[in-house]
């Protein structure tokens, strides 16, 4: 099982000395996290992106790129790559550029993001973002398994013997994951394809992402990838932890109180209560997730959100050390010795999907076997499943 963690990268100011970090500082911040998270044994470093203040990852793949060129072993990802606005004919040059850089230790993450006038500033509808999210990802999964690429869709110029450069490491595209929080098209789509499903469900109760990901569980085999149960199933988390609860939340509640993400809302308390986040001892933050596989099923990647809120750099390296040194350790136990033996413990790498070789489903454009008999439930997969029969 792969556990990391996920930055989205807010400059905020810390409310304790009223301090603002400049963007320079905060991004020069964000690399020492993944550092220190290569360091301390963590598997996965995965950044925002964002065009808006008050955050900084405007472009994941220079940073990406950056951090790959210090660390040695650690899988570099996103959280999200903008697929409804972002061109994926340049989504496939950068990220197999970055493939080649960090000698495979890259994967993505699919989603639509949560800015609204993010659409406008390139020229896209949000009124559209479902279809956008579809066509641009087959596009994009034809610009990486196929050498000359003809096509035409709704919502980009077309492409006339098009050959997307450089192509990808080995000749296998990046495993992809598809980020949703409350959008069942998206877990549809990840489940069509026998990609990764992710849901962050830090705002979330357990009940709304246990729904979420029972959906794509059993779509993935309705689509014939494998038993529900062997989907390929990420969540997301947030903790901060001390030597006692108390102190945990003495430190950490004047950053909840102000966050501007949740501060001045629901009390600690009552957001402890709701979601995932844990502030407490690092034997909590262990309960507390491995009682995740209990409502979501066993999974295989588990990221948390560790620096936000305006958290200075310092305390979320020790807060890393914690985590990779006190806590990630047991979950890694704990989480094997639960799993079954046909529920696969890693997702999807470079380095398996090459194992498998030129017949590997993970190289078709399309869901070749999707079963004849397949019958779509909702508008959605109506449309996927006219391209695989296309």
């Amino acid at each position: 099982m792969q556990f990391g963690i996920f930055s989205v990268g807010d400059v905020t100011a810390d409310p304790t000395t009223g301090r603002t970090p400049t963007e320079a500082e905060r991004i020069q911040a964000m690399v020492a996290i993944a550092k220190k998270a290569d360091e301390v044994g963590l598997d996965v470093f995965a950044t925002g992106e964002h065009h808006n203040p008050p955050f900084v990852p405007s472009s994941p793949t220079t940073m990406l790129g950056y951090i790959a060129a210090q660390t040695d072993s650690l899988l570099l990802s996103t959280a999200t790559t903008l697929i409804t606005t972002s061109d994926p004919v340049k989504i496939a040059e950068d990220f197999a550029m970055l493939q080649h850089l960090s000698g495979g230790r890259v994967d993505l993450m699919m989603g639509r993001g949560n800015t609204g006038p993010v659409y406008p500033w390139f020229g896209k509808d949000i009124r559209k973002g479902v279809p956008l999210a579809i066509e641009n990802y087959h596009l994009l999964r034809r610009l990486w398994r196929e050498k000359v690429v003809d096509w035409e869709g709704e919502f980009r110029t077309p492409l006339h013997g098009y050959t997307s450069t450089p192509a990808p490491l080995d000749g296998v595209p990046p495993f992809v994951w598809h980020g949703s929080i409350r959008s069942t098209e998206i877990a549809e789509q990840a489940a069509f394809y026998g990609d990764g499903f992710f849901h962050n469900h830090i705002f979330w109760n357990k009940e709304h992402t246990a729904q979420m990901v029972q959906l794509y569980r059993q779509r993935f085999e309705h689509y014939g990838h494998g038993s529900a149960d062997q989907a390929i199933v990420g969540l997301g988390g947030q903790a901060f932890m001390a030597g006692t609860e108390a102190e945990a939340k003495r430190i950490f509640r004047p950053y909840f109180d102000n966050a501007p993400v949740y501060g001045h809302g629901p009390s600690l308390e009552e957001f402890t209560r709701q979601t995932p986040l844990t502030v407490g001892t690092p034997e909590m933050v262990i309960e507390r997730t491995l009682a995740s596989a209990d409502y979501a099923g066993d999974y295989q990647r588990q990221l948390f959100l560790m620096d936000h809120a305006g958290l200075p750099l310092p305390m979320v390296l020790e807060q890393l050390e914690i985590l990779g040194r006190e806590v990630v350790p047991v979950l890694r136990r704990e989480f094997e010795a639960r799993r079954p033996a046909h529920v696969p413990s890693d997702p999807p790498t470079h380095t398996s999907l090459l194992a498998e070789g030129p017949q590997s489903r993970h190289l078709q454009v399309i869901n070749a076997d999707l079963p004849t008999d397949a019958t779509a439930t909702d508008t959605d997969s109506t449309t996927h499943g006219q391209e695989a029969r296309a």
